[in-house]
Parts: C-alpha cells; sequence; structure tokens
C-alpha cells in the first residue's frame, strides 16, 4: 500500500526503505499487542495448551496450561506489515512471504495434534516434519534459483565468492532453511530463550540484506551487491517489531508460548534470509545460540547410541543447565548475551574482509 502511494500519488517518502521498514515494524508491534491478549483469552476458553513432556524439569510442570500457538499472531502481523508496506512485486519478497506461509501451516498442523483430543505432546511424527519441511523448502529456494537469485557462496572475512555452486545450491539452500527451522524450535524450551535471539538475528540479517541491496554500502563494504534483495529490509523490520510485541507476553514467567507454528517459520525465514543476502555461513554466528542448542541434542543423540552415556544432564543444553541446578531466569538473561556477543561478531566481520 505504502509503496503504490509512491508510486501513484508520488509521496516520495515512502519510495525509501528505510521509511517503509520503520512502518511495517509498527504495524506488526502494534497489531502483536493488539491481537495477542484476545488469542489468549480465546486459547484458554478452547483449553489450547502444550502438554508438558514428561521427561522435562520439575519446574516445567508449573507451566501446564499456559497457552501455546501464540506465533500464529505474530507472524499474521508480519505478513499483514508487510503486505502493506513492501513491494510486493519483488520475488524476493514472495519468496519470504511464501516461508512464513507455509511453515506456519506445519507448525499450526503440529501445534494442532498436541492440543486435540489425544493431547499428544510429541505432535507430528519426525518424518512428516521433514518431509513436509523439505517439500515447503525446495519450493521457496527453486523460486529464488529460477528468478536468477546468485549461487556464489561467500565465507565471512572474504571479499570474492569461493566457488559457484549451480544447481547444487538448491539442495544446500534447502538444508539451511530445514535446520534453522528445527533448530529454533529445539530452542524453544524456556520463556523468552528463542524470542530475544530470534530479534537479534532478524535484526542483523535485516542489515546485512539493506547493505547487500545498496551499491553504495555493497561497494564500501566490499560485499555483493544484490540489486533488489533490499526490499526484503522492510519485511525484516515488520518481523522484528512483531516479536517484541511478543515478548511483552513471552518474557518470563510466560503468558504464551509461540509453539512450533511461531518457531518453525521463524527458523526458516532466518535461514532464508540468510540464504539471500549471501551470509549461509555467517548464520553460525548469527544464530550460534540455535547452533548450540542443536549440536547439544546431536551430540546427546550420538553420544548415547554410540556408547550408552550421555554428554550433558539433558538436552537442549538449556534443560542441562537447569538440571545443573540453574533458575530459569538466569539461564534466558545469559543466552540473551550469548546472542548478543555472536550477533556482534558477525556485523563486525562484515568490515574485515
Amino acid at each position: 500500500m505504502f509503496y503504490w502511494l509512491y508510486r501513484h500519488l508520488e509521496i516520495n517518502i515512502f519510495q525509501y526503505i528505510s521509511v517503509r521498514a520503520g512502518i511495517s515494524f509498527f504495524i506488526a508491534f502494534v497489531l502483536t499487542v493488539y491481537l495477542m491478549p484476545k488469542f489468549i483469552r480465546w486459547a484458554k476458553a478452547k483449553k489450547a495448551s502444550q502438554p508438558i513432556y514428561e521427561l522435562a524439569p520439575e519446574a516445567h510442570k508449573l507451566k501446564a496450561g499456559t497457552p501455546t500457538m501464540g506465533g500464529i499472531v505474530f507472524i499474521f502481523a508480519t505478513i499483514i506489515a508487510t503486505l502493506l508496506s513492501a513491494k510486493l512485486n519483488n520475488f524476493y519478497i514472495v519468496g519470504g512471504l511464501l516461508t512464513l506461509g507455509l511453515f506456519s501451516l506445519i507448525g499450526i498442523q503440529d501445534d494442532y495434534s498436541k492440543i486435540s483430543k489425544a493431547k499428544n505432546s510429541a505432535g507430528l511424527s519426525a518424518k512428516m516434519k521433514l518431509l513436509l519441511q523439505f517439500i515447503s523448502a525446495v519450493l521457496v529456494v527453486g523460486l529464488i534459483y529460477f528468478y536468477g537469485h546468485t549461487s556464489d557462496l561467500y565465507v565471512p572475512f572474504y571479499k570474492y565468492p569461493i566457488f559457484e555452486m549451480g544447481v547444487f545450491s538448491i539442495v544446500f539452500w534447502m538444508f539451511i532453511i530445514v535446520g534453522s527451522s528445527n533448530a529454533v524450535n529445539l530452542t524453544d524450551g524456556l520463556d523468552g530463550l528463542a524470542t530475544v535471539p530470534s530479534i537479534l538475528a532478524f535484526t542483523t540479517l535485516s542489515l546485512i540484506v539493506y547493505v547487500v541491496g545498496h551499491s553504495v554500502f555493497a561497494s564500501y563494504l566490499l560485499l555483493p551487491n544484490i540489486e533488489i534483495v533490499g526490499e526484503l529490509a522492510v519485511m525484516g523490520a515488520a518481523i522484528v517489531g512483531a516479536l517484541i510485541g511478543f515478548l511483552w507476553f513471552n518474557a518470563y514467567p510466560a503468558e504464551v508460548f509461540m509453539g512450533d507454528s511461531g518457531s518453525l517459520p521463524l527458523g526458516a525465514f532466518m535461514g532464508y534470509l540468510a540464504i539471500v543476502s549471501k551470509s549461509e555461513i555467517l548464520l553460525l554466528s548469527i544464530g550460534f545460540i540455535f547452533v548450540l542448542e542443536t549440536v547439544s541434542v546431536m551430540l546427546q543423540v550420538g553420544s548415547y547410541k554410540l556408547r550408552q552415556k550421555r554428554v550433558f544432564l539433558m538436552a537442549p543444553i538449556h534443560h542441562h543447565f537447569e538440571q545443573k541446578g540453574w533458575k530459569e531466569n538466569k539461564i534466558i538473561v545469559r543466552f540473551w548475551i550469548i546472542s548478543f556477543m555472536a550477533n556482534l561478531i558477525a556485523l563486525l566481520s562484515l568490515k574485515l574482509r
């Protein structure tokens, strides 16, 4: 809508990505803050609460009855803010909307299976969830590959692409999107634990896509210049605004959980932004907390299968610290600090090339 005002009514201020990003941020924030209390009341009335995993630490039993599927609200707010603020004939925006929509639908199905009559905390089977994620991912990456997104692979601290992946980039990008989606999902185990690192990651990625899409800034920082990708900063700002609104209700003690309907699309969109900004490898730093949580699960499962011994008291690693006696709030804030430092390092790497 706002870009239409620029094109047809010559309201020049709306031509700037930075202005429309600011508008989308506040639209998403206000929508989330307005709609979330209504959703919480509805979810409580419908008893839409996620069953607590029986092996979870004892403190988690107190969270029984907390509404889940809050991700529906902030993903909806993000999509509405993007539709109102972004240039919709940009295929990168279409890919971003497709990513959020498809992975949110998978999450909604998974959440619904948990809160239905069976009250099955497991939700969709792992195989079915992965299958749906890979199908969704191939649709998204197929779109941007078809429209000519560069398949050059870049690494931090080096200004030239190390090689061109060609059609194999589709497979690589699929694994990034699916891996990121599941990494955020694994991290979403404490109040606000996944929310703030996501805010930090999307802030960093939005800045990078804006710079990569700006010929002057990209040239100055020796980054690849992808002409129209900067429009995604509008969508990135929207999801940051929506998540800040969600944090108001998700901060400890949480009034609502995001559920898979929020965590799966968050991670998928994080991977998508890394792909289109040529930051696939840098995502290891940007999403360091999510990587740490995922690696802890892989080590735990691998060690137990090979040696019948556990590396951690419980995985993902935030549960390990709970078992060691750390208070939930302390774990959350310390993980936030680590995430902030990792994102700062990622941003500093842009200048050191």
